[in-house]
């Protein structure tokens, strides 16, 4: 079959495009660096003036978000599954919605049509001689989303990169396309402070040959693998794939050899980085990209041996319970993948689930391990689920430890500038 005449017959101009979106609809957004950006700047210009009602659901997503401009209230309302700092504003002004769900659940609210999109948007790599493009940097909720939406329109880009694994879009699939060429969005990586690596130094003391990894982006994540690099045998599987495992992939480091599971491969749903992770990516079959609802399955994360999940969060009190989506009714991110990869990893043969964190926050003028969470704050992870905790002044397990046994552990890992009021606040509340 000739796709090249295919193609053609979906190709449109931008002002064709945002108008296949109508008042009252329900869009999906294509998040993370595989944001349409070009698409949603043309978007957010046509709704000032012709559209009332939309609703934007996505993840995460990087660039500028036109729509979230308080001018627009009325026009264009976002709903977020995760938030980032893009709407994180918005959200807390009460101009947009969130909602606590996991990550690898998220695909199940659009196959059971609990939540229905009328107009995809996406980003896509240019068709192969077989009329296929690829999700390229994300698959995460994406492929369900366009599985289940009523009208798929496609930014066709050239630097997004053809990912292989379960990522791909048939051009019989997509309603309307437009060409573009612009840069993917970018999430930069962070300096690597002291704090940072003596944290690594603690989780790397965890990690051993053969281990599977999934982590995270941010400096500690980048500094466990500088700390990891006399290892062997490394496999990931992952959520999100970044830029800190591309040196210890090129010597070797990473090979995937002991995994259970896709022997040899690095499984993700979606790569957030800089340019050179994304050119990485570009057909390469070293890594597999496979929907949430796949990677994020704690029943399938399990089936690894020695699996080791690393994530953060925003503070922890004294019976462990983790707070890492919000500030009380402050909405800072979501639920994301962490309490699929901790349980997941927990329910491994030898498997290790780690929350690692500095001691302190704003400049060290507060713990980040508290006596209590404030009122209003949301627990993200209970403490049932949580085993190892890592800052930069150690790692400790509590999983099977009782309350007092939980206390005395944590306040070992506080700022010593926090531990005697810590202490005092523990025995106040009976658990210390």
């Amino acid at each position: 079959m000739d796709y090249v005449d295919l193609y053609k017959s979906k190709r449109v101009t931008m002002d064709e495009i945002v108008r296949e979106v109508k008042s009252g609809n329900h869009i999906y957004v294509h998040p993370g660096g595989a944001a349409p950006l070009d698409m949603l700047h043309a978007f957010a210009e046509y709704a000032k003036g012709n559209l009332n009602d939309v609703t934007s659901t996505h993840i995460l997503t990087l660039g500028p978000l036109d729509y979230m401009d308080p001018a627009l209230e009325g026009h264009v309302r976002h709903c977020a599954w995760f938030a980032g700092g893009n709407s994180r504003a918005a959200i807390n002004e009460g101009r947009a919605d969130w909602v606590p769900i996991f990550l690898g659940e998220c695909p199940k609210l659009v196959y059971e049509r609990k939540v229905e999109f009328d107009v995809v948007l996406i980003q896509l790599s240019p068709p192969d001689e077989h009329g296929f493009c690829s999700l390229g940097v994300g698959v995460d909720i994406t492929l369900a989303a366009v599985r289940m939406g009523k009208k798929i329109i496609a930014e066709i880009n050239p630097r997004q990169p053809r990912s292989l694994g379960d990522s791909f879009v048939h051009l019989s699939k997509i309603h309307k396309l437009v060409e573009v060429e612009h840069e993917l969005a970018e999430m930069q990586r962070g300096d690597i402070g002291d704090v940072h690596y003596q944290c690594g130094k603690h989780i790397a003391n965890l990690i051993e040959d053969g281990d599977c990894l999934q982590m995270g982006i941010g400096a500690i994540p980048d500094a466990v693998w500088h700390e990891v690099a006399d290892r062997r045998d490394l496999g990931i599987h992952t959520e999100m794939f970044s830029d800190g495992a591309i040196d210890l992939l090129a010597q070797g480091v990473i090979n995937g050899e002991r995994k259970n599971l896709h022997r040899g491969k690095i499984v993700a749903s979606f790569v957030l980085g800089s340019t050179q992770a994304y050119d990485f990516l570009h057909n390469n079959p070293l890594i597999e990209m496979h929907p949430t609802e796949y990677c994020n399955n704690p029943f399938i994360i399990s089936q690894n041996d020695n699996m080791v999940a690393i994530n953060s969060c925003l503070q922890i009190d004294l019976t462990g319970q983790v707070v890492s989506d919000n500030f009380g009714p402050k909405i800072y991110s979501g639920f994301g993948g962490q309490v699929d990869f901790i349980r997941g990893s927990a329910a491994s043969k030898n498997g290790r689930p780690i929350i690692a964190f500095p001691s302190t926050g704003k400049g060290g003028k507060i713990s980040r391990i508290v006596a209590e969470h404030p009122q209003g704050y949301g627990i993200t992870t209970s403490r049932a689920d949580v085993h190892w905790v890592a800052t930069e002044y150690g790692i400790a397990n509590l999983w099977g430890l009782n309350r007092k046994q939980r206390a005395k552990a944590l306040i070992e890992l506080a700022h010593p500038d926090f531990r005697e009021q810590l202490q005092e606040d523990g025995v106040r509340l009976g658990i210390v």
